[in-house]
């Protein structure tokens, strides 16, 4: 097939590319190349892929309406995978307008490009922040989730709800897939894992927020690509017994699908950070911190909808997760 990736230059984009175009498919991957985190590193990501003769990169902006309708056009993708996005809850208290830019009016453009391109499927990324002030565990994508506590989760939640619209109006089948914590070689900079490592390498002290009461639902990057290359290919449909007086958030009428992606498996920060201080053999130096503005204590993820659908398996142990990640660091930065 031809399909559209955009943030192909991202941590998740870069390694769906990879394996869209190992299994022969042909890839248009755009990406803006924003200097959020290090853009050496998506450089090198994209150089990667720039090696397979299927590959073709556009660097654009998706907030640019006109350029995203030219690139839909010219190109004529079949299926759209849709990770590009401003990311990070803590950015989003700093310049939360650069949310509302790629988030809201990117995704947008996407929608519109799909619309009017006959596209079979849309793929795109929602997150766990959507999930905000629920408490009840594992999260559901059947529970509703009307309090986010940041701006981020609020556009994540906003995504969703625009392309319920759209596939309601155009028939157009979309799915959403909330992203639970992804992590493992070729990371972005300012997740837990990249900073943590970096710092306990460098003798620095590691911020330990919420005084290491957290928990989150680490997912290995490998597994979270095969996920998003099954959802792909399986067409969202209509659920025909959806019920408007007892609405389901996770289904519909309309061909729409929403989906948690996690290892259903949280671990504790300090868990995780001992298990980093084993891979790199020091010790780390910890600054224990309140809860952040925006942050949530706990993810877990319920991924029963997504072993049922797509036959979704999690199997990376956090133990080797980390430890090919932390692998690939020192390779990276020698």
């Amino acid at each position: 097939m031809k399909i559209l990736v955009t943030g192909a230059a991202g941590f998740i984009g870069a390694g769906v590319s990879s394996a869209l175009l190992n299994r022969g498919d042909i890839v248009i991957g755009i990406d803006n190349l924003n200097d959020y985190y290090d853009v050496k590193l998506k450089q090198d990501r994209l150089q990667l892929l720039e090696s397979n003769p299927n590959f073709k990169f556009i660097k654009v902006d998706i907030a640019d309406n006109d350029s995203i309708a030219e690139i839909f056009t010219d190109n004529q993708p079949q299926r759209v995978v849709h990770l590009a996005a401003q990311a990070g809850v803590r950015y989003s208290l700093i310049n939360p307008h650069a949310y509302t830019s790629a988030n809201i009016q990117g995704f947008l453009n996407i929608l519109e490009g799909c619309r009017h391109n006959t596209v079979e499927h849309l793929v795109y990324a929602s997150s766990s922040s959507v999930y905000g002030g629920n408490t009840q565990m594992p999260f559901s994508i059947h529970h509703n989730v009307d309090h986010p506590y940041s701006l981020y989760g609020a556009t994540k939640k906003s995504n969703e709800l625009m392309a319920h619209a759209y596939s309601h109006l155009y028939q157009m089948p979309t799915t959403g897939l909330r992203f639970f914590t992804v992590y493992g070689p070729w990371g972005r900079p300012d997740m837990s894992l990249f900073l943590f490592t970096k710092k306990i390498l460098a003798g620095e002290p590691i911020d330990v927020f919420n005084n290491g009461h957290h928990s989150r639902d680490f997912t290995y990057i490998d597994d979270i690509v095969d996920g998003v290359v099954n959802v792909l290919d399986c067409v969202a449909t209509t659920n025909e017994n959806w019920d408007g007086k007892k609405p389901d958030p996770g289904t519909s009428l309309a061909a729409y699908r929403l989906y948690n992606i996690g290892n259903n498996s949280p671990v504790e920060l300090m868990k995780f950070i001992e298990i980093i201080e084993d891979c790199l053999g020091i010790k780390a130096i910890k600054n224990f911190l309140p809860m952040q503005a925006g942050d949530v204590p706990a993810t877990y993820a319920d991924v029963n909808d997504l072993i049922n659908d797509v036959d979704f398996s999690p199997s990376t142990p956090i133990e080797t997760g980390v430890e090919k990640f932390i692998q690939w660091y020192r390779g990276y930065y020698k």
